[in-house]
């Protein structure tokens, strides 16, 4: 990996916050404004730091960033995936918490504000928000948060996860040992469970803080065949994984582990209906999980899309149904 760093942080002071930015070749303008979400936060440069890693794009952008110099650590690597990106800028990261952000993505400043002062006012160890792809969104001023904090394995236990990495501002000291899996989709899926067990206390927020872009030629988007078995066959591994996790783990941390798993599974399988619309695909996917244990689905009431799903995978008629109906239309 090839490093090139425009800014050096005093060691002596600490930052507050290390904001992750991937970039991939992505364009310019939308980098740009990503960065200037972060500057526009009412942190001071030595409160935070802003590490932007170039997953070896074709073209640095460096040289369109000369304004941001001073402001930022530029690092290029050759080409290895969001994961290693991460990972890359989670080596450097000095912050007492960290960010992740997508570079064609950027924070909304009144919402995110909110989360800065969960922060700074709170001996938290994440602060887990709202996201939007709709730009109308971005006006709140008003939060309803969570009652009261929370542990992750309580916050897991009772809620449908949302994983991903960019969704949440958490203490550094979480991850020990923990990374992203490299040469993976859907890397949040195995990593977001694992640290929110670590958190002893979660806060929720229902501030819209984070603008996502929702673009079709994006890995969720990909329709390539080969993308679709990849993206089915690594959701699978992770389901085995954190299977075996929870089979591990101490009982308060298991319930929430399986919920999770549950969740997962049938994601999974609902994804293996849309993308393949192949009964045959849908009855070896259940097979295999059937002899990991993992099928039939736990009989929980977790939410009333899960028991209808649940249902109707439990017989051939059923199965059938779901092959000519999803995915549902949105009304």
């Amino acid at each position: 990996m090839s490093t090139q760093q425009t800014h050096t942080q005093d060691k002596m002071n600490k930052p507050l916050i290390s904001f992750i930015i991937t970039y991939y070749n992505l364009p310019l303008d939308y980098l740009k404004k990503c960065i200037d979400s972060i500057l526009a936060l009412s942190l001071s440069s030595e409160e935070r730091e802003i590490i932007l890693v170039d997953d070896g794009s074709d073209t640095s952008p460096i040289n369109e960033l000369k304004a941001y110099c001073d402001q930022i650590i530029y690092l290029r690597q050759t080409n290895q995936g969001l994961s290693v990106a991460r990972n890359t800028g989670i080596s450097i990261a000095k912050g007492d918490f960290i960010q992740f952000v997508d570079g064609d993505d950027y924070l909304n400043r009144s919402a995110y504000e909110h989360c800065l002062d969960i922060v700074r006012f709170n001996d938290v160890d994440v602060v887990l928000f709202q996201s939007s792809h709709r730009v109308g969104n971005n006006q709140q001023t008003v939060f309803n948060d969570s009652p009261k904090p929370m542990t992750g394995t309580e916050y897991m236990r009772n809620n449908n996860l949302r994983v991903a990495a960019w969704g949440y501002l958490f203490c550094r000291t979480l991850l020990m040992s923990l990374r992203f899996t490299p040469d993976t989709l859907h890397e949040d899926e195995e990593f977001t469970p694992q640290l929110f067990l670590r958190a002893e206390k979660i806060i929720e927020t229902s501030a819209v803080a984070y603008f996502y872009r929702k673009r079709d030629n994006s890995i969720i988007h990909n329709k390539d065949k080969k993308w679709i078995i990849k993206r089915l066959s690594d959701t699978e591994n992770i389901i085995y994984k954190l299977s075996l996790l929870a089979d591990r783990s101490p009982e308060k941390d298991r319930s929430a582990l399986q919920r999770r798993v549950a969740q997962l599974t049938m994601d999974y399988l609902y994804n293996t209906i849309v993308l393949t619309k192949s009964e045959v695909h849908l009855n070896k996917a259940i097979e295999k999980l059937h002899q990991k244990g993992l099928f039939p689905l736990p009989d929980k009431n977790y939410t009333k899309k899960y028991v209808w799903f649940r249902r109707l995978l439990n017989n051939a008629t059923g199965r059938k149904l779901l092959l000519r109906i999803l995915p549902l239309k949105r009304r």
